[in-house]
């Protein structure tokens, strides 16, 4: 039997077990420099970015919202605060099942499907541990019935929030304006750490324009936080700076009478002080009550709102754009003067309509039978309308423009009101570059009675009324005091330097529209122990044909002429002016001089008594 014999060669062995050592001496070198390296890039190189890391991973930075500011009337009375509400809060994290929580409270306590949805998107964008309220402003019957079946809602809890309220609703609701829920929109352009938590910003009026001064600084909490990110302690906090409170010119028991004066009329009243040039009333009705924004509003209650045709939204006495008619004529027969293109004296015949040289058609007046021969200040009493077409003629429309222009016609006036339209006033240029066509002779005199294309906002209306009771002294309306002062002054923007005996013979007029026997407005002038000086208004609404008959009872009401009435008082020391618009009113005498009559009474007589 034959034998194998392995033979070994320990020398191939060893050389192979020297090279497996070196190779892997060599790839654990490699390991522990890559070790070393990286180790040095943590502690050195990366040091502060991964320290920052780190300690936010634990602390966490909390926003703490500041209170809104407290917006007041002249007096004091709260025109905006912040009230306690209760809210129907759910924490996602400590309920089961959310979709039948849901559709238990909303049975139980008649919750829309739109509250619902509503839910739903603002728990999407924040934690499943954070309470995210689905009820706001919780009524005592809501609370009730939750309150006997709590212990049946783990997760579900009423938490308590300041909530925006506006204890005079629809009354100021144009002046004060409204919060709402930020949108997409506002939060791109609003500043990111101020706004940070902040879940409600102004919309509009004072709430809008002073914004940042309501609103205050934002604080913050440095929270020291678990690794499933809830709060363990705090550990550093920057307390927040309330919002400033703002105290108004407006007087909320004049704007309460203004606002009732209109009754079922929609329109605007504004009341100006003539030396301060401080905002006493600014009603526009309809109004809306702004409280349902600020929770929600429903989106069938805010379409209510947008489509009914009395347009509550609107705000007339900012925005509203209406030809001044008759009112424009204090300060058409002011420029005549201060041209010298014609004289007090100086008479003008009126067979009821004018005519220009060579042309058919009449310029009708109001009168049919006409005034016959009078001059200024029977013009302005009664109201002729032959007289201004003539004036008006013999100024032009550039001289007109001009003059017009220094009363702030066709400008805005700078009240501190985001939305202000500037209203129109025409003239060559202007109807060259909007309608590439040429003026004509007829649209001066029509422009001299305050119709045509002429348009101004009631705002805009009572600055000029202001600034001619001012005698030719222009000021700035404004509804914000900033000083404790409540005759605090606004600066005069422009002295017209007008010719005093002019001013007095505008004034002389005016008074006697209240005060004379032919006056258009002396209804208002009895039992008062004062003069007023004003000017009544009507403006229509559409062209009447050359040889019809305007008669309001048999057109339809949205049809009927606007009634306005500007006017100041005392007359020999003007106190307060006063600038009506009333939309279909038909007649500035009957309908809209009574409601300025009821505001300057209050004021005047109302502060004798204080």
């Amino acid at each position: 039997m034959s034998r194998i014999y392995t033979i070994k060669n320990k020398l191939e062995e060893s050389r192979l077990f020297l090279n497996r050592i070196i190779a892997a001496f060599v790839v654990m070198l490699l390991l522990t420099s890559g070790l070393i390296v990286r180790l040095v890039y943590l502690q050195i190189v990366g040091h502060e970015h991964y320290a920052t890391l780190a300690k936010d991973n634990s602390i966490k930075i909390e926003p703490l919202v500041p209170t809104r500011g407290i917006i007041y009337d002249r007096h004091g009375k709260v025109l905006a605060d912040n009230t306690q509400s209760f809210s129907l809060e759910l924490i996602p994290e400590q309920i089961k099942d959310l979709d039948d929580t849901l559709q238990r409270l909303q049975k139980l306590l008649n919750i829309s499907d739109e509250k619902i949805d509503q839910y739903q998107k603002q728990r999407k964008r924040q934690k499943r541990f954070v309470s995210t309220p689905l009820l706001i402003s919780m009524t005592d019957e809501e609370i009730a019935k939750f309150a006997v079946v709590r212990p049946y809602f783990p997760g579900v809890d009423i938490q308590t929030r300041l909530v925006r309220h506006y204890p005079y609703a629809e009354l100021a609701s144009h002046v004060v304006g409204y919060v709402a829920r930020i949108n997409e929109t506002e939060m791109k352009s609003l500043p990111v750490a101020e706004y940070r938590g902040s879940t409600h910003v102004g919309k509009i009026g004072i709430e809008s324009t002073y914004e940042t001064e309501l609103h205050g600084k934002t604080g913050y909490a440095e929270i020291e936080t678990n690794v499933q990110a809830r709060a363990i302690n705090t550990v550093n906090s920057v307390p927040p700076v309330p919002g400033e409170n703002l105290y108004l010119t407006l007087d909320i028991d004049l704007q309460k009478t203004a606002y009732d004066a209109l009754g079922d009329y929609n329109g605007a009243i504004v009341a100006i002080e003539v030396k301060t040039g401080g905002v006493l009333v600014f009603a526009s009705r309809p109004g809306f009550d702004p409280n349902p924004f600020v929770i929600g509003i429903a989106n069938d209650a805010y379409q209510a709102l947008q489509s009914s045709e009395n347009q509550p939204l609107y705000n007339r006495a900012l925005r509203g754009l209406y030809p001044p008619g008759s009112t424009a004529k204090p300060f058409v027969a002011l420029a005549g003067l201060e041209y010298n293109a014609i004289s007090p004296e100086h008479k003008i015949f009126c067979p009821g309509y004018y005519q220009l040289p060579n042309v058919s058609h009449h310029y009708r007046d109001w009168k049919k039978g006409g005034h016959g021969s009078v001059n200024m200040s029977e013009a302005i009493t009664q109201s002729c309308d032959v007289y201004f077409y003539s004036l008006a003629s013999t100024l032009g429309i550039d001289r007109m423009h001009s003059f017009l222009q220094h009363f702030g016609f066709g400008e805005k006036s700078g009240i501190d009101l985001v939305g202000e339209k500037q209203g129109l006033l025409p003239s060559r240029e202007w109807k060259r570059n909007q309608r590439n066509q040429s003026w004509y002779p007829g649209e001066t005199l029509i422009t001299g009675i305050g119709q045509g294309f002429l348009q101004v906002t009631p705002i805009q209306l009572a600055r000029a009324t202001a600034t001619l009771a001012n005698k030719g002294k222009v000021v700035s309306p404004f509804l914000v005091r900033h000083t404790p002062d409540p005759d605090a002054t606004a600066p005069v923007i422009e002295n017209l330097e007008l010719n005093p005996e002019n001013i007095n013979t505008i004034t002389a007029a005016m008074v006697n529209v209240i005060h004379d026997a032919h006056g258009t407005a002396k209804s208002i002038g009895k039992n008062i122990s004062y003069q007023i000086a004003g000017k009544t208004g009507t403006a229509q609404v559409f062209n009447i044909k050359q040889d019809a008959k305007y008669n309001e009872n048999d057109i339809d009401f949205k049809l009927r002429d606007h009634a306005l009435f500007i006017s100041f008082a005392p007359a020999d020391d003007p106190k307060i002016a006063v600038a009506v618009v009333v939309e279909n009113g038909g007649h500035g005498g009957s309908v809209a001089a009574p409601m300025a009559g009821q505001v300057i009474k209050q004021y005047l007589e109302g502060n004798n008594e204080n």
